[in-house]
């Protein structure tokens, strides 16, 4: 069955992937496949946000366009919109007994990273006492400093992020008083960012000095290299961990090829690539690499809270429930002097 799914990719010549891990970060990955499977070339587009590159998506295959053969994306949510609008091809992958049951649904979507969600803060700037360690601490911060901290602290604008507004949902569920740490934002004048490693360099070099729900695998890999100035913490409450949700399109003119990428990046050696040279955490069981689940392990203790890949996560989806989560939102962390 697998020669002749490789064979049948090597006459299709190439797999299109779309997603919103840059191609730089991604390129190892590539590179790696490539070798695997010579005769199969990778149109890899990770250029795009995740909200764009879902309506690119669906926008492409409304027109009857050629559009991706995989999708791949940190929008756990969106991802799981478009698999339940029937927009994902069902494929058996052999590799995927090798993964958490909570980041596989029904072989039409898996889980690839194990990526926490932290803060960040500048070490110059934050005394090792001062740095929150949960989000009641990160409140208290804000309210007993307020000249210091104003117009200092970032977190994704979930108007414009998809992956933002994700995390603020799992906030609203998990949190013991979601809107305690909301309304501080107010009145510290929160500075809301559409990409993390736009926040990651401004908390490093001191234009702000904390950041929230930051994708933990970016801030972990650049504070050991290039951003020694920035400070991570994995909260103490609780640390909700995403995973980069993957299906291969029902629409696919490669579907073959696109067979292998899913199967390449499930597999041992895939991951191991994920765990290695792009330092994103691989999700899979055994893998041996600095970067993977089990290494976290220790660091998250009873706190992880992994997203799981089911339907419950469309519910905030509903263009009614958006527009009411946003403005809510937006209302909460409105600047202000006082409350």
């Amino acid at each position: 069955m697998q020669a002749r799914t490789v064979q049948a990719a090597q006459r299709e010549g190439r797999v299109v992937v779309y997603s919103v891990l840059s191609n730089k970060a991604a390129a190892p990955l590539v590179q790696g496949f490539k070798a695997l499977y010579p005769g199969i070339e990778v149109e890899y587009d990770g250029e795009g946000g995740s909200t764009e590159t879902d309506a690119r998506f669906r926008a492409e295959v409304a027109a009857g366009q050629a559009s991706a053969d995989v999708v791949w994306s940190s929008a756990m949510d969106l991802q799981m919109k478009l698999v339940a609008d029937g927009y994902a091809m069902h494929h058996a992958s052999p590799e995927a007994a090798m993964l958490p049951p909570w980041a596989v649904y029904q072989d039409l979507a898996w889980g690839t990273t194990f990526e926490p969600v932290v803060f960040i803060y500048n070490k110059a700037r934050v005394s090792a006492a001062d740095v929150p360690q949960d989000r009641a601490a990160f409140a208290r911060l804000l309210d007993a400093e307020p000249d210091k901290y104003r117009g200092k602290v970032t977190a994704f604008d979930i108007e414009k992020s998809g992956v933002g507004f994700m995390f603020a949902v799992q906030d609203r569920a998990l949190a013991t008083h979601p809107d305690q740490l909301l309304h501080a934002f107010g009145r510290a004048h929160l500075q809301p960012s559409a990409g993390t490693g736009n926040m990651l360099t401004k908390v490093a070099s001191g234009e702000y000095l904390l950041g929230y729900n930051i994708m933990g695998g970016y801030a972990l890999s650049r504070s050991g290299k290039d951003l020694p100035g920035l400070g991570v913490v994995i909260p103490k409450d609780y640390t909700v961990v995403l995973s980069r949700v993957m299906f291969i399109s029902k629409h696919a003119r490669n579907p073959n090829a696109a067979r292998l990428w899913a199967d390449y990046v499930l597999s041992a050696r895939g991951q191991q690539v994920i765990g290695t040279a792009m330092e994103l955490y691989a999700l899979r069981e055994g893998v041996d690499a600095p970067y993977t689940a089990a290494t976290l392990a220790p660091l998250l203790g009873a706190g992880a809270r992994p997203m799981k890949l089911d339907l419950t996560l469309l519910d905030d989806l509903q263009p009614a429930r958006h527009r009411a989560f946003v403005a809510a939102w937006k209302a909460a962390v409105r600047p202000v002097t006082a409350r």
